[in-house]
């Protein structure tokens, strides 16, 4: 018989029937020595998969048996596995079983079994295991490879390589979602666009993905329509429409909708889009559920330095004046033209006291993200100019308007985007038996995403990704490793192993591109405009030898075999670069990275740990515990949190790895519960002058309430 799960461990004792969340909670209590009880968290995901998820998993005699019946029954769809043979696919799914693959959690265990493998329609058998659902995924997007899809196996199996949610969880499934995690939108100022978004909006939501919208074009509130004054409604009403369709539209129910709105600062309903998320709103305004963020120009914290008025500017005069959309223009070169032009409206705020705003507001709420505009342009390897960022703030890429006609059809379809995110884990990557392999399997699978891609529903979505075939290989385990090999996060050694691994990096997803292109005979559209194709690109790694600055990281990274690329091997790569191009408009971005963490047992993102064990409430099990990777009793003191960490150290060591990232990282600050909105603009300020490019949530630390510590409680006393 064929278990689709990994095999039960053996029982703990004759008869003996133990509780996994009870066992699971201990892991929050000392032990009588006063140890931390990791052996009981992996206990309970042994006992977990013994009693819950071992019964109810329904077992066939062979592999071809349970994929015929799949199949037959409108599990899996039929055209990915009919692209190998019978003993391949038997092959692979043994080669899947005897990676051995245990979880380490049992949080671990749990999102899988809940949140990925493949259910019965009627929710209550289990019909994968890990290395039925790895398999799977690896066979989708092996599209008929054996090489591909069996180095797919090896990567996912051993943890090096991890898909984003969508992709491991909808991929080879005949009831599925689309395979990438968020769409980017852009409005114009017209009633056709924002009708077609708001029912782009809708379909890419039923299809599972979180939609981001820039609302930076339209015109403002009190602006005339047919030369008729105080005529629009402004952002704030297209907001509403907005958030009511995320509510409605998810993917079968796997996946709530979720959707941001991005404002560039210098529109004038900026103030009005920030009071939506107050928490004293009136109702007819309060946003609850939409994501906000805000476009931030130099030219903004040149003002703020200076005490100085910042002008807000007409969308629709500056589109009359320059032919050009407030959100394709750079306000920080234009902004003293357009404040001395009369022909542009526009209005003023105190540029200090919009900064305030913003950090009141996200005090009270987290909101809004921020993207630093001129940041992220100068970094731009693409003709173009950024413009927005998604529900997370890591994907930065150039996208064009589309026009419509009275029917809201398309009379020219401009570029929109799509995010095909997955992740490396860090630990285990540096323990690659070829660590450039590594990259380049997963940049192909990321590739792969992209190729079978195509929302037709919402063709500009489906253009963007055609022209570009852009990726997102991001990195999760940063905190996990470090800690690992006892390196404080955001010390001189990490910093500068951030620094060298998102280089090396770097080098090796271009070079897979690169082979993509060759191998193909095509480049993205507009590669022979981009800094690639002139090779300016790769000048600041052939003007110097980019080596360690530490000991420490040059010794990690010769024990684990991995060459640091030098200024020879870039030089050479510019060469083939140039001549030959590269398949990938984008190849980088560094997602938070959620449920996939707690499957991969790794610390989320590149950001330090929330907690030592980390308390969760998952649905009607509760309270479940979680300690951070790698943590043992011997190596506490190298698992500080975020909140005692600090700011700074995040940031320093998120601009490190910026540096090399051809787009963005979701990058979250942490605050004690002693933080002032003062603090939280010393961030922004700080993050803007290190050269982070955007921001995603602030989180401020809940102050403990008085008599509530729990004698002997873990999560407590660390």
């Amino acid at each position: 018989m064929t278990t689709t799960t990994q095999e039960a461990p053996a029982r703990t004792g004759i008869g003996v029937r133990k509780d996994y969340h009870a066992l699971n909670a201990q892991l929050n209590l000392f032990a009588p020595d006063g140890s931390i009880q990791f052996d009981k968290d992996r206990e309970a995901a042994e006992e977990y998969l013994r009693q819950h998820v071992a019964p109810n998993t329904k077992t066939f005699p062979t592999v071809t048996a349970r994929l015929d019946w799949l199949v037959e029954n409108d599990y899996y769809e039929r055209a990915f596995l009919e692209a190998y043979s019978r003993d391949f696919l038997v092959a692979l799914h043994g080669r899947a079983h005897g990676a051995g693959h245990r979880f380490q959690t049992f949080l671990g265990a749990f999102k899988f079994f809940t949140s990925y493998a493949l259910k019965t329609f009627d929710g209550t058998t289990y019909l994968e295991g890990f290395p039925e659902r790895v398999t799977a995924t690896a066979l989708f997007l092996g599209q008929g490879d054996e090489a591909l899809a069996s180095r797919l196996v090896d990567e996912m199996m051993s943890g090096r390589f991890q898909p984003a949610t969508p992709t491991f969880l909808n991929a080879g499934k005949a009831q599925r979602g689309e395979l990438v995690s968020c769409f980017l939108l852009r409005l114009e100022d017209n009633l056709e666009s924002i009708g077609r978004s708001v029912n782009s909006a809708l379909q890419l939501s039923k299809r599972g993905g979180g939609v981001a919208l820039l609302l930076t074009n339209l015109r403002e509130t009190g602006a005339p329509i047919k030369k008729i004054q105080n005529q629009a409604s402004g952002v704030v009403p297209v907001m509403k429409i907005l958030e009511d369709s995320f509510s409605y539209a998810n993917q079968l129910g796997a996946r709530q909708g979720a959707g941001a709105v991005y404002l560039h600062a210098h529109h004038p309903d900026i103030l009005r889009f920030l009071d939506t998320k107050r928490e004293n709103a009136d109702e007819k305004i309060r946003i609850k559920t939409l994501s906000l963020g805000v476009v931030i120009p130099d030219v903004t914290f040149k003002l703020a330095k200076e005490n100085r008025e910042m002008h807000l500017f007409s969308p629709y005069d500056v589109q009359r004046e320059y032919g050009t959309a407030l959100s394709d223009l750079s306000v920080n070169e234009h902004y003293d033209d357009m404040v001395a032009n009369p022909r542009i409206r526009k209005t003023t705020i105190s540029a200090r006291e919009f900064f305030k705003t913003l950090a009141e507001l996200q005090f009270e709420s987290g909101y809004p993200y921020v993207l630093f505009e001129d940041t992220v342009n100068r970094a731009n390897p693409l003709e173009g100019w950024v413009n927005m960022s998604n529900l997370c703030s890591e994907i930065l890429q150039v996208n064009t308007p589309s026009r419509y006609d009275a029917a809201i059809g398309y009379e020219q379809i401009g570029r929109d985007i799509s995010c095909n995110l997955g992740s490396l884990n860090i630990t285990q990557a540096m323990a690659s038996p070829d660590f450039g392999a590594t990259v380049e399997t997963a940049v192909r699978a990321l590739t792969s995403v992209s190729d079978q891609t195509d929302v037709d529903a919402v063709p500009s979505v489906a253009a963007g990704n055609d022209a570009s075939h852009a990726i997102g290989l991001g990195q999760m385990n940063l905190h996990g490793y470090l800690a690992s090999q006892r390196i404080h996060y955001g010390s001189e050694e990490g910093i500068d192993f951030t620094d060298i691994y998102f280089l090396t990096v770097t080098y090796h997803a271009i070079r897979a591109s690169n082979q993509l292109a060759i191998g193909r005979g095509q480049t993205f559209a507009g590669f022979e405009t981009s800094s690639y194709a002139d090779g300016s690109y790769f000048d600041k790694y052939t003007e110097r030898d980019w080596q360690p600055a530490t000991a420490r990281v040059r010794e990690l990274f010769a024990d684990a075999g991995i060459q640091i690329p030098t200024r020879e091997d870039w030089a050479t790569l510019r060469e083939s670069v140039t001549a030959h191009g590269i398949y990938n408009a984008y190849l980088q971005a560094v997602p938070p990275t959620g449920s996939i963490s707690y499957v991969n047992n790794s610390t989320a993102s590149i950001h330090p740990i929330a907690a030592k064990i980390e308390i969760r409430k998952e649905g009607k099990l509760g309270r479940v515990y979680y300690p951070a990777p790698h943590m043992t009793g011997d190596n506490l003191e190298f698992y500080q949190d975020a909140y005692e960490i600090g700011y700074e150290k995040i940031i320093d060591t998120y601009a490190a790895a910026t540096q090399h990232v051809d787009q963005g990282l979701s990058l979250t600050l942490f605050f004690r519960d002693t933080a002032t909105t003062r603090d939280i603009n010393k961030a922004q300020i700080h993050a803007w002058r290190a050269g982070i490019k955007s921001l995603y949530y602030i989180r401020l630390r809940q102050p403990a309430l008085e008599g509530t510590e729990i004698e002997n409680c873990v999560s407590c006393a660390l």
